[in-house]
């Protein structure tokens, strides 16, 4: 049995997931070890990558309680093989699968930021405020917002998104939703940031996907992964320096220094790069977690 002989409809490709049909109400996720930078996805795949993104996924969302819903199903290839007939001998596709429920997704990225870092910060630099909302005179970059923000952006069927404003963002999905949406993002934020502090991280910033399933609002998509989220140690932060962190940045400032105009086709990435960027992904969740990955679904 092999991926192609599943015979899934194939309903839509992402920059590192693709999405898979499977009934009226649930769907395959699948994350490639594709990675993307600047809107552009590269050439070569970062080995490791996809199983990262779904075992973080995983850990947070079946961890958080009941009180913080979700979309995910399992990503226990037996049991996905209740939905999917053949899922157990599609072997490549094990530990970077998620059954997900469908839901009815909130055009918005729901980002939260503790920490002054990223576009927020290059925002901040040139006219003092924060996804066009006024933000603290004087503040460098990793500096700490008196509480987390909740700081949405548009979601561009192509091209970038756009940051938005709170009141923008309630013209889009109605004041109620954005309370309901961003009270969920902050929470689980709140949650996660605790939980990392006490293993000496930082959780400067995130991204959630939010969406309906039967009415209730659940959390979709990745969730805390490296591709999604800004994690620094937090004995290595410096305020107005760029700190070392576990997330992707590294590789984006690697990217930044070559020469290219952030249009495809990407560079080539060396493969002393990958195998760096492999590593820290690996890095990343065996830090959070303080499992190994090499005991997660799909392991060579």
């Amino acid at each position: 049995m092999t991926v192609s002989d599943l015979q899934l409809t194939h309903l839509y490709r992402g920059k590192v997931r693709d999405l898979y049909d499977v009934n009226d109400t649930h769907m395959l996720m699948v994350a490639s070890d594709r990675l993307s930078a600047f809107d552009v996805v590269m050439n070569e795949p970062i080995p490791e990558k996809g199983r990262v993104l779904t075992a973080l996924t995983n850990y947070w969302l079946t961890s958080m309680g009941s009180d913080i819903p979700s979309a995910l199903v399992t990503c226990d290839p037996a049991v996905i093989e209740n939905f999917v007939p053949g899922f157990n001998q599609a072997t490549p596709w094990h530990g970077r699968s998620m059954l997900v429920r469908k839901a009815t997704m909130i055009p918005l990225e729901c980002i939260v930021r503790a920490r002054l870092a990223g576009q927020a910060y290059d925002e901040y630099v040139v006219t003092g405020t924060v996804h066009n909302m006024p933000a603290p005179v004087g503040l460098r970059l990793t500096d700490a917002f008196a509480a987390p923000l909740f700081t949405p952006s548009t979601k561009a069927e192509e091209g970038h998104d756009l940051n938005i404003d709170l009141a923008t963002a309630a013209e889009i999905v109605g004041l109620d939703t954005l309370k309901e949406v961003s009270s969920l993002c902050l929470e689980l934020f709140r949650r996660a940031a605790s939980r990392l502090a006490e293993a000496g991280l930082i959780l400067a910033d995130t991204k959630f996907e939010v969406g309906y399933v039967d009415g209730q609002l659940v959390i979709c998509d990745e969730v805390l992964t490296p591709d999604s989220s800004r994690l620094w140690p937090a004995e290595s932060v410096v305020a107005g320096e760029v700190p070392p962190s576990f997330d992707k940045q590294p590789f984006r400032d690697w990217l930044a220094a070559q020469p290219w105009d952030r249009t495809p086709p990407p560079p080539s990435i060396p493969n002393e790069v990958i195998t760096t960027t492999s590593q820290r992904y690996v890095a990343a969740y065996e830090n959070v977690t303080g499992l190994s990955l090499s005991d997660w679904y799909g392991r060579g």
